[in-house]
Parts: structure tokens; C-alpha cells; sequence
């Protein structure tokens, strides 16, 4: 473990990765659950109507709580470690994604042993007023999520990951090291557009045949959200580069920034 002690590039890039890929697992399991935004910050609900179709409020997947982060993490990793760096990472990213819902499913086959469903509830309620015999079925349905709800969701995200970095590149090479807010915020912009179209098309137009409107409505609303936390968030990346620039050093950091500029 010496070189973790002495490469501080290597522990950066360990530290980053890891919070990466956690947010991408987490934002996949947690995005079963649908919430009220307006509810949750207890305002009055918004009516919008796009493209014909509505009511719609925001009614949002919980993994919009996450990924967000992972994109703004996509452009700090591009930052100083380059195309190759995020591509790596999104691939492994993926790989795991898969492997963790492969595990999912495997559990949710198993048969519960007869005690369980009685360990995780309040002993002091009469067991006349529970349906135990769901607990299993609850476990299925939060942890389990449809095969094309996931190949939607894996498409869309490594779709967006390609035009993330290769647009940041981009804006980057006009622009060098000034405007980290223009190319942070153009490429999340529109890599998160894609990313709000193309899980609804996979996973619902094709295979729960909405109509090509409701995608379109519902995408529309997702995206007004992302939209938002983009904007939020580049105050964040500022503060995130200035840390890392700290913990590096100004001649480390500058050379990193520089090679990852020729990183293809």
C-alpha cells in the first residue's frame, strides 16, 4: 500500500471513483421509488401540460436525487483525468450495476425462512392485524425492477456518459482552463436531455407502450428538474476543483489537467 501513501493522484482517483460508482449503484436501486417533489418540500403542486398530455407535476423517479451527482462527478474526473478516465470508470460502473441486480434477483428467489417476516416487526401489534406473508412480496417489489426499466436505464446512462465527456472535451479545447462553468454546465445539460428521453423510450415506450406524447410530457418534466439541479450544482464544482487543486498542488494539478486534455 506504499504508493497510496505517495501518489496523490492515485488516491484521487480511488476516492472519486468510489463515490461514483456508489451514487451510480444507489441512484439504479433507489429510483423504484416514485416521489412528490412538491410534497416532500411541502409547497402547493405544480400543473404543467406538455405536448397535449397532463396534468403533471413533479412525480420524480428518487434517482434523480443521485444522478445528478454522478455527472457532476463525470466532469471533475474528466477534468483531471480525461476521457479515458470516465469512460473506464463508466463501463465499470455498468459492469457492477449488473452484477448488483444479478445478486438482487438471485435473493428474490430464495424462499424466506418462516421466522423472518416476524423479525422485522413490532412484536407489541397482534400478529391477527399483519399479512406477514407480504414482506417477501415488498422485498420483490422494492428490490426487484423490470429488465427493460434496467436496459433502459443502463442505455441511457452510458449514452450520456459518451456525450458528457466528449462534449466537455470539446468546450474544453476552445476554452482551456477558463469557463469550467460553460463546459460543465453544456455537457451536463445535454447529456442529461438525452438521459431523460431515452430511459422513457426503452422502458416504457417499447415495452409498456406509452404513447410516444406521454414520453415525450413526462421526459419534458424530468428534464425541467435536471435542469435545475444542474444549474445548482456549479457553484459545487467550483468548490470541489479548489479542494482537489489544494490537496494536489498547484504544479501536480496543472499537469493533470494538461494530460487529460490529450487523453482520447
Amino acid at each position: 500500500m506504499n504508493f497510496l501513501q505517495s501518489d496523490k493522484a492515485i488516491k484521487l482517483f480511488i476516492v472519486l471513483a468510489g463515490f461514483f460508482i456508489t451514487n451510480a449503484v444507489l441512484a439504479e436501486f433507489i429510483g423504484v421509488k416514485i416521489f412528490s417533489l412538491e410534497q416532500s418540500l411541502g409547497i402547493q403542486a405544480v400543473s404543467f401540460s406538455f405536448f397535449g398530455f397532463g396534468p403533471l407535476s413533479f412525480n420524480l423517479t428518487a434517482g434523480v436525487l443521485l444522478w445528478p451527482i454522478v455527472f457532476t462527478l463525470t466532469d471533475i474526473l474528466n477534468e483531471y483525468f480525461g476521457i479515458k478516465g470516465v469512460r473506464f470508470l463508466s463501463y465499470l460502473a455498468v459492469t457492477l450495476i449488473c452484477f448488483s441486480f444479478l445478486v438482487v434477483f438471485a435473493a428474490i428467489r430464495l424462499v424466506p425462512a418462516d421466522f423472518w417476516p416476524m423479525s422485522h416487526l413490532d412484536q407489541s401489534i397482534p400478529i391477527d392485524k399483519i399479512e406477514v406473508k407480504n414482506l417477501n412480496t415488498a422485498f420483490a417489489l422494492v428490490f426487484g425492477q423490470g429488465l427493460w426499466i434496467i436496459f433502459g436505464s443502463m442505455v441511457a446512462f452510458l449514452i450520456g456518459q459518451i456525450l458528457d465527456v466528449f462534449i466537455f472535451h470539446k468546450v474544453k479545447e476552445k476554452t482551456g482552463d477558463k469557463k469550467l462553468w460553460l463546459r460543465a454546465g453544456i455537457s451536463t445539460l445535454i447529456s442529461q436531455f438525452v438521459d431523460s428521453y431515452i430511459v422513457l423510450f426503452i422502458a416504457f415506450y417499447i415495452s409498456a407502450k406509452w404513447s410516444l406524447t406521454q414520453v415525450l410530457a413526462i421526459g419534458t418534466m424530468n428534464y425541467i428538474y435536471k435542469f435545475i439541479v444542474a444549474i445548482l450544482l456549479i457553484p459545487v464544482i467550483y468548490l470541489v476543483h479548489f479542494l482537489i487543486d489544494n490537496y494536489l498542488g498547484k504544479e501536480l494539478s496543472q499537469a493533470m489537467r494538461t494530460k487529460a486534455m490529450l487523453s482520447e
